[in-house]
């Protein structure tokens, strides 16, 4: 009897090489360690009011082809240089997704998209890529999804974000007071503001949590707490929240609940009614509160990737290169031209004070 008590639903498992043995693998280059630092001392600059910048945080929604990821990549390393005196440019890598019920589950779990969930290959490609992207000069930016997976990976991402079904875990918000970065916490699907806030003073605070090292082994963790957290708006169940009316309301509650108000606008998801070419709306919004003075918008998220759309698809041979397979994301054109607009504003802006 006591020999079917345990693991009745697991079907199988196989033991993955610990962090450190990966890192051993795909070592941090001096390149990719200046950049990711850099990175987040800017945007803790930024948040801090001590450097007059905008973030743009754009991406893919997933990332599924390392090739197209890569072409993005210099893309955007170009439009980043055109634009670092009113914008700093963030590149969306994720490599995790969360899901509402059932699908891919990003590049890690699936790297071929054929449903084998080959674990071990997702990481070696993951890490492999964010080092590439680190290296041509990008800061990295991801969602944090897995606990275990910022021991693999957090050592290259500049900012994190906990994502809107996950802002209400406590183990995030634990794990989020020890990371080493700059992390936003989206509110959840259902709209709810003061969730996140109360996520971003519990990250702000000291924990104690079970972890694993970089042995992969259990661990005890002790955190001094996350002072960089801030605020995601993302629209919920009754619509978009990146409306003037929407981010002073978030401005005077995070002041009330003594967290600093720092305010980062998704383009996408609700705020853009899923529809993709209405990000550019959304962005050049939150642009034109920002030249009219509102002080708590510090950035936007854009997604974004070669070609405009997305596709279903079933492994990896059939999947177009630079065509989302999860959210549809607006196209490399429309993406420049945005941003490039964006640019002009606030460089006006700068020239009239």
């Amino acid at each position: 009897m006591m020999d079917r008590l345990d693991d009745i639903n697991i079907e199988g498992f196989s033991t993955l090489p610990s962090p450190r043995e990966i890192k051993a693998a795909l070592p941090l280059s001096e390149r990719a360690a200046t950049v990711t630092a850099w990175g987040r001392h800017t945007i803790e600059q930024v948040l801090d009011r001590t450097l007059d910048r905008q973030l743009v945080i754009s991406g893919p929604c997933s990332i599924h082809n390392v090739d197209a990821a890569l072409e993005y990549a210099r893309r955007l390393k170009q439009l980043a240089d055109r634009v670092a005196d009113r914008i700093v440019l963030v590149m969306r890598t994720y490599v995790e997704k969360p899901r509402t019920t059932v699908g891919w589950k990003g590049l890690i779990y699936d790297p071929d998209l054929d449903g084998c969930c080959d674990i071990e290959k997702g990481l070696r490609v993951a890490r492999r890529l964010m080092l590439q992207i680190a290296e041509m000069g990008l800061p990295l930016a991801t969602e944090v999804l897995d606990p275990v997976m910022p021991q693999y990976l957090a050592d290259l991402v500049s900012w994190a974000v906990i994502g809107a079904r996950t802002t209400e875990s406590q183990t995030h918000r634990q794990l989020v007071s020890g990371l080493s970065m700059p992390t936003g916490f989206k509110n959840p699907t259902d709209g709810s503001i003061r969730v996140a806030i109360e996520a971003i003073k519990t990250a702000a605070a000291p924990h104690s949590f079970l972890g694993v090292t970089g042995e992969g082994r259990s661990g005890f963790f002790r955190t001094r707490g996350n002072r960089y957290g801030h605020l995601v708006l993302r629209g919920g169940a009754a619509g978009p929240n990146h409306g003037s009316e929407h981010v002073a309301y978030a401005r005077v509650l995070m002041q009330k609940m003594g967290v600093a108000p720092n305010i980062i606008i998704d383009c996408s998801h609700a705020n853009s009614g899923k529809v993709a070419e209405r990000q550019v709306e959304v962005l050049l919004d939150a642009i034109g509160q920002v030249t009219a003075g509102e002080t708590s918008l510090v950035g936007t998220m854009l997604e974004s990737n070669l070609v405009e759309g997305r596709q279903d698809v079933r492994c990896a041979q059939q999947a177009e290169p630079g065509l989302s397979v999860t959210d549809a994301c607006i196209g490399w054109d429309t993406t420049e031209r945005a941003v490039l607009q964006a640019y002009e504003a606030l460089h006006r802006r700068g020239e009239a004070l």
